[in-house]
């Protein structure tokens, strides 16, 4: 067993090229406190979930909380990556392991499997799981898949996704920071999308892949009756919406908002079931910091709420109790599940819209909570956890839930 000092990530930007093994798991230890107790104790007997992209962001959020707060079983599906001789594990594949432990100490049989989720092979084996393991039935079904890349299974075609607004070019100020940590207001320009890098971002990001699942699990029969889906999205601030709601990625989530419309009525006729989005509120994820203007944002949007800010498991046990019947179903008109009430409120937009247009690099310190920010990109790889020991050595080769170490 390999053990390391890993007292501090090497990173370029918001890229972290290590991840710390302790760390993550206080990270999801802390996750699991967070969650509410459910009222009553869920039965042991909890209803079958499947859980796609469990291993970071509102993935994992969905995972614990779905785990605590409903008493989940299931599957959950990611694709990370081990250690090797130069480096350490995914922070995603340390996040899994904690996550399996706290399962297994509250009795929950989480099958977790790491592979590819856009191929069919993965689709195979879920399948192949729920039918031996689990009466050959799911009751409910999370999608929170964020990828660069998505290989069609049918085609073999690549799909890339791209950042770019769509139409014209968009200017919009962002937050940086240098080498030493210092942080820096500018503005940066992005060109826009030809038309194939629209299709191609939606192909990675739409609602197609969900369809794919979907398909796959009713083919053989395994959708339960009142059988539930959500697919986890996010429409953000006027602020940002010409990079993101209004660009590339906005046209995935209005793919992914259509599909959800088509699902739902086909799974009313199939099994009396449900398909909705559920929108997400901010939070500090791997996927969002690469977005130009989210870092700023969301480090303004902290120093306006302070501690009101929702946590993605707060978010997700409300969705869970949403999906289970512990709360009805609360749909906005275009029918998506809506868990950024909090973040959208008109006076909020309009704090968080002053700070911006005042922000400098000279004055980011005082508008912006700059410190929770980055110790919030730095926690998503295991660092600055309150109660870890960064200088003392820790195994970096941790076994895959299921395996032998």
């Amino acid at each position: 067993m390999t053990e390391r000092v890993i007292d501090r990530p090497r990173s370029r930007g918001f890229l972290f090229l290590d991840s710390h093994p302790a760390g993550c798991r206080q990270l999801v230890s802390g996750m699991w406190d967070a969650v509410s107790a459910p009222a009553a104790p869920p039965p042991a007997d909890g209803p079958v979930a499947l859980v796609i992209g469990s291993s970071a962001g509102y993935g994992l959020a969905a995972t614990l909380a779905g785990l605590k707060r409903a008493g989940i079983r299931g599957v959950a599906v990611c694709f990370e990556k081990p250690a090797t001789a130069r480096r350490t594990a995914t922070a995603g594949w340390y996040r899994t392991a904690a996550t399996a432990e706290l399962a297994r100490e509250a009795g929950r049989d989480l099958v977790f499997l790491n592979g590819d989720a856009f191929s069919d092979a993965m689709k195979d084996q879920v399948a192949e799981v729920i039918e031996e393991r689990f009466g050959g039935k799911v009751d409910h079904l999370i999608y929170s898949v964020a990828a660069p890349r998505r290989t069609d299974p049918e085609t073999g075609t690549t799909y890339a996704s791209v950042l770019q607004p769509i139409g014209e070019p968009s200017r919009t100020r962002t937050l940086v920071f240098d080498d030493a940590g210092a942080p820096e207001v500018k503005e940066v320009e992005t060109a826009p999308a030809a038309e194939e890098d629209i299709a191609q971002t939606v192909a990675v990001m739409g609602g197609a892949d969900w369809e794919r699942w979907i398909d796959h699990l009713a083919a053989r029969g395994l959708l339960a009756e009142g059988f539930s889906t959500a697919a986890l999205s996010y429409i953000g601030s006027p602020l940002t919406e010409a990079i993101y709601r209004k660009g590339t990625i906005g046209a995935a989530k209005a793919h992914l908002e259509a599909t959800a419309r088509d699902l739902d009525k086909r799974l009313t006729e199939l099994v009396g079931g449900r398909a909705v989005t559920s929108v997400n509120g901010a939070a500090v994820t791997q996927s969002s910091t690469a977005i130009p203007g989210i870092a700023l944002y969301v480090g303004l949007l902290r120093g306006v709420l302070g501690e009101r800010m929702v946590s993605p498991v707060a978010q997700l046990s409300e969705l869970w109790d949403q999906l289970t019947g512990v709360r009805p179903l609360e749909l906005d008109e275009e029918g998506r599940v809506r868990l950024d009430r909090w973040e959208l409120a008109p006076e909020v937009q309009s704090a968080v819209a002053e700070r911006w247009q005042r922000a400098t690099t000279e004055n980011i310190a005082e508008l912006a909570d700059l410190e929770w920010f980055r110790g919030e990109v730095h926690r998503l790889y295991g660092f600055e956890v309150p109660g870890v020991d960064y200088g003392a050595p820790v195994a970096t080769e941790v076994a895959w839930p299921g395996e032998a170490g």
